[in-house]
């Protein structure tokens, strides 16, 4: 984990991928290339946490505790390029499978499990294209992860106050 602050962050930046497997790789290299910014970074209105795994699993409700924001990031087969960013909100029905969740599914097992209000879930899509084993990230995947990677650090140096927002 990324911890730019000695103690739990109000945001969390929390990426899911396999590297692996091509433009899947775009949520982890994204941490990586975040990870690597000059810390403190100038402009950042506040503190965040940021770290990866292969895919969403319960025991990750336990680090939206305390979190006033979660950015949820990962590589996206279809959609708008070179990414959306929107908000996330619980699963009306919960499925939990020994393979994998949603981050709408992961919303609904915080609430069933820990309860409490909700922080401010979004999700961070990058288009990707290229998803077999052993592929390499793709050169368009690669330009909309610079795009989402300028994105998210100007969403994270809005102040708390701020629209959190694009536009």
């Amino acid at each position: 984990m990324t911890q730019v602050s000695g103690s739990v962050s109000r945001t969390l930046i929390l990426a899911c991928g396999n590297a692996s497997r091509g433009d899947d790789a775009l949520g982890p290299t994204l941490i990586e290339r975040l990870s690597a910014l000059p810390i403190p970074m100038p402009g950042l209105c506040q503190a965040f946490d940021a770290f990866d795994d292969f895919q969403l699993q319960i025991e990750h409700c336990l680090d939206l505790q305390g979190r006033e924001s979660v950015v949820f990031v990962d590589a996206a087969l279809s959609g708008p390029e070179p990414f959306s960013f929107g908000p996330v909100i619980p699963e009306p029905a919960l499925s939990i499978t020994t393979h994998a969740l949603s981050p709408g599914g992961l919303l609904r097992v915080y609430q069933e499990a820990i309860g409490g209000p909700l922080p401010d879930c979004r999700l961070l899509a990058i288009r990707g294209y290229v998803f077999e084993l052993g592929a390499s990230l793709s050169p368009q995947a690669a330009a909309n992860l610079g795009a989402a990677l300028e994105f998210l650090i100007k969403w994270l140096r809005r102040g708390p106050d701020e629209p959190r927002n694009p536009g």
